[in-house]
C-alpha cells in the first residue's frame, strides 16, 4: 500500500477553521473563527509545556487534573514543567466516572484555582471541561491518547444522577496539545477506541440525511468536506493504530479534532453521533454489573456494525418501507431503565413518535423520496464489510462477544438504543416496520 508522507504541519487545515480563514468550497462562505485559541500536533513537545500554557495567559497558581495512569504518561511531566512558573497542584483523580457526584467533587478541588490544565483523554478531559465551564474557569488539555473526538467539542458527555448518560453544553478548551510520541506510545486499546468513534462517520451521516429528507431535520455538509479527506488517509493506515504508528495516530487526531470542529459549524453533534451513538449510551446507562469496562469509542465501532447492517438491509430494498405509527412502551422502558430515567427518555421519544396520522403522511411522503434518498444513502453508505475489516486492522473489537458483554444484552441495547433520544435513525425505521426484532437477533 502506497502511503502519502505525513503532512509538513498536522494542523494546517485546521489553523484555518480556527482563526476563521477557511471558506467552505460548498457556497464561498467565510466563517467565524472557532472558540479555540491553540491547537497544536507536534511529533514531540517535550521541553515546550510550560511555554504553551503560559501563551494561553494561564498564570499560577495551576491545577493540574489528571489520573493515575495520564499523571504517569504525561501528567507528571507537565508538572515538572509549569514549577518553573510558579506553585503547582497535582489532583489525581482515582478510577474517575464522568458523572454530576465527580464533577461537584471537581468543582470544590478547583476553587481557587483560575489557570486549569487537564491531562488525560475522554473522562478527564470531560468531567475538567464540565466543572471549569460550570466555574466559569478557563482550561487547556493535553492529549494522552486517541481515544474518543471530545477534545475540541463543545459538549460533554456526564451521566446524570438518575443515570441517564447525556451530552451536556460545555466549554472548549483554550488550547489544546497534542505530543504524538506520547500519544502513540499509550496502550493500543485507546486509540483503537478513537479509531471506533472515527469508523462511525459513514452511518452517522446516513442516518443524518435520512432524517434531514424525510423530516426535515437540520442538516450540514460542511463537518464532512473538512472530515473525510483525512478520514481517507487514516483508514489506509488502520493497522498502524495497533502498531502505535506515529504518522496513523497523527491522522487519527486530525480526524477526531475535524470531527470535533464540526460542532463550530453546526452547533450540534448529529454529524457524528446517531444510532449508533446511541447504541453504546445505553450500554453505559444500563448495563450495570454486566459492563465488562469498555471504553465508549470500543463500543461506538461495535455499533457502527450493527447501524451498517441495519441500514444495508432497508437499503437492500428497491421498495419503499411502510412505518407503522410509534409504538410506546413505557412501563417496558420503566423496567429496562428505571422510572426516573424512562421519563426523561419518554419525554424525548414522544417528539418523534408517529400517530396514525403523522404515519400515512410520512409514507406517502417516503414513497415518493424512497429512489432518491436509497441511491442518496447508498452512495454515502462504506459498506459494512470495509468497516469490519478497517475496525479488524485497528486492533479494535468487532463484536458484542469480543467487546465482553452479553450477547441477550446487546441485543437489548440495539433494540432499545433509539427510544433514548430525539434523534430519528434507521433503527426507528427497523423498528417501526416490524424489522429489528429479526435484524437484532443475528448480532453477536
Amino acid at each position: 500500500m502506497n502511503l502519502d508522507s505525513a503532512p509538513a504541519n498536522w494542523t494546517s487545515l485546521i489553523d484555518d477553521i480556527r482563526e476563521g480563514r477557511w471558506i467552505s468550497p460548498l457556497n464561498g462562505k467565510k466563517y467565524p473563527p472557532a472558540p479555540y485559541e491553540q491547537i497544536i500536533m507536534e511529533e514531540s513537545l517535550q521541553g515546550k509545556e510550560a511555554n504553551l500554557v503560559e501563551s494561553l495567559g494561564f498564570r499560577p497558581p495551576f491545577a493540574i487534573v489528571s489520573d493515575t495512569n495520564t499523571h504517569n504518561a504525561m501528567g507528571a511531566r507537565v508538572a515538572r514543567a509549569l514549577t518553573e512558573l510558579g506553585p503547582v497542584t497535582e489532583i489525581i483523580l482515582d478510577k474517575p466516572h464522568a458523572d454530576m457526584a465527580a464533577v461537584r467533587d471537581l468543582k470544590q478541588k478547583l476553587t481557587g484555582f483560575s489557570s486549569v490544565i487537564a491531562v488525560g483523554s475522554g473522562t478527564v478531559n470531560d468531567l475538567t471541561k464540565f466543572a471549569t465551564f460550570q466555574n466559569d474557569r478557563r482550561y487547556c488539555v493535553f492529549a494522552t491518547a486517541g481515544s474518543m473526538n471530545g477534545y475540541t467539542s463543545l459538549t460533554a458527555s456526564i451521566t446524570l444522577d438518575s443515570g441517564l448518560k447525556v451530552s451536556l453544553p460545555a466549554q472548549a478548551p483554550t488550547g489544546f496539545f497534542v505530543d504524538l510520541e506520547v500519544c502513540a506510545a499509550a496502550p493500543a486499546y485507546l486509540n483503537a477506541a478513537g479509531f471506533g468513534d472515527c469508523l462511525c462517520r459513514s452511518v452517522a451521516q446516513v442516518d443524518w440525511w435520512m432524517s434531514h429528507r424525510l423530516l426535515g431535520s437540520a442538516y450540514y455538509h460542511e463537518p464532512y468536506v473538512i472530515e473525510i479527506p483525512d478520514e481517507v488517509f487514516l483508514m489506509e493506515r488502520a493497522v498502524g493504530i495497533a502498531q502505535g504508528d506515529i504518522d496513523a495516530v497523527g491522522y487519527l487526531f486530525r480526524v477526531l479534532t475535524l470531527c470535533g470542529l464540526g460542532i463550530s459549524f453546526t452547533g450540534i453533534s448529529n454529524h457524528g453521533s446517531m444510532g449508533e451513538h446511541q447504541i453504546s449510551h445505553y450500554i453505559d446507562c444500563f448495563a450495570g454489573d454486566r459492563h465488562p469496562g469498555t471504553l465508549h469509542g470500543e463500543q461506538v465501532g461495535v455499533a457502527t456494525l450493527s447501524m451498517a447492517r441495519i441500514q444495508s438491509k432497508i437499503l437492500s430494498s428497491d421498495t419503499a418501507p411502510v412505518l407503522s405509527p410509534t409504538q410506546l412502551d413505557f412501563e417496558g422502558m420503566v423496567a429496562r431503565m428505571g422510572e426516573d430515567v424512562a421519563t426523561q427518555c419518554h419525554a424525548e421519544i414522544i417528539k418523534k413518535a408517529l400517530n396514525a396520522k403523522q404515519a400515512d403522511a410520512l409514507n406517502e411522503k417516503i414513497e415518493k423520496l424512497w429512489p432518491d434518498l436509497r441511491r442518496e444513502c447508498l452512495d454515502i453508505a462504506i459498506p459494512v464489510e470495509t468497516l469490519t475489516q478497517r475496525l479488524t486492522l485497528s486492533g479494535a473489537p468487532t463484536t458484542a462477544r469480543a467487546l465482553g458483554l452479553p450477547t441477550d444484552f446487546y441485543r437489548e441495547a440495539v433494540s432499545h438504543a433509539h427510544e433514548m433520544r430525539n434523534r430519528f435513525s434507521f433503527a426507528d425505521i427497523a423498528d417501526q416496520t416490524g424489522q429489528l426484532t429479526h435484524l437484532v437477533s443475528q448480532e453477536t
